[in-house]
């Protein structure tokens, strides 16, 4: 995996091994009970544990300048198989408002071993505007803007996928309004081995638009370099993570 520092992944045990000079915590699992919610059948049958979380890692030499940006890096497995007809994937959720900006934040994502599909919606209420799929490879960067709906789908039903993503520190997670209509405007469905995504008549009719992931010049990304290693070369980079609004205009008219 091409994460930019020393991680490597237990699957066996959804564990992550963290080298010489990295910190992290052991994974927190999210079983198949915490998600049924937002699933199209609430009932399916699948993996226990769906997928495993471990928030807070990176260098021991940027700790102190992580915590005194606000800024969070967290690592991610999510299993391979199926839940009922739908591939593993989070629940989907709005990113509450941070107190330290007073705003909902962004998400960066960056694969790092398998494929996915990072779904987002510009609203999480009956109308969900624009809805988008983004497919990306190993390597590929998505970034979900603040205030959308979201949930990450593992796009193999027969390998793991892993990922990292930057956040804001005092993250929270809205899922009121997305639970209250049984999910996301679209659900991911396992045929013919691959992902289709259905229109969930919990709301108004919306267009889906399926994208590959892209490069994100408009913020100062360089493609094929880890995005923990883009931190360390430039260590204010990621402050539209904790401080979206320094790029509101670019959110207006944000194309993922």
């Amino acid at each position: 995996m091409k994460t930019g520092f020393d991680i490597r992944a237990d699957l066996q045990h959804l564990e992550f091994i963290y080298g010489a000079g990295v910190f992290g915590p052991k994974t927190e699992k999210r079983k198949l009970d915490d998600i049924r919610p937002s699933l199209s059948d609430p009932s399916a049958d699948g993996p226990e544990v769906v997928y495993a979380v471990a928030m807070d890692v990176g260098k021991e030499k940027d700790r102190e300048d992580l915590l005194q940006r606000n800024l969070l890096y967290g690592a991610m497995i999510f299993q391979g198989g199926v839940v009922g007809e739908e591939p593993v994937r989070s629940q989907g959720h709005v990113h509450a408002v941070s107190p330290s900006c007073n705003a909902s934040t962004p998400e960066v994502y960056e694969i790092w071993s398998g494929e996915a599909y990072i779904y987002m919606q510009e609203s999480a209420e009956d109308h969900p505007g624009r809805c988008f799929a983004v497919h990306a490879g190993a390597g590929g960067v998505v970034i979900v803007p603040p205030g959308w709906a979201h949930c990450t789908i593992n796009a193999s039903v027969k390998e793991a996928m892993l990922f990292g993503a930057w956040c804001v520190r005092d993250y929270g997670f809205d899922y009121r309004d997305v639970r209250a209509r049984r999910g996301v405007a679209f659900f991911p469905k396992v045929r013919d081995g691959g992902i289709a995504f259905v229109h969930n008549p919990e709301y108004a009719d919306g267009r889906l638009e399926i994208r590959e992931a892209r490069g994100y010049p408009e913020f100062g990304l360089k493609p094929g370099v880890p995005i923990y290693s883009q931190y360390e070369e430039n260590r204010a980079l990621f402050s539209f993570v904790t401080n979206p609004q320094s790029v509101q205009a670019v959110w207006d008219n944000f194309q993922p």
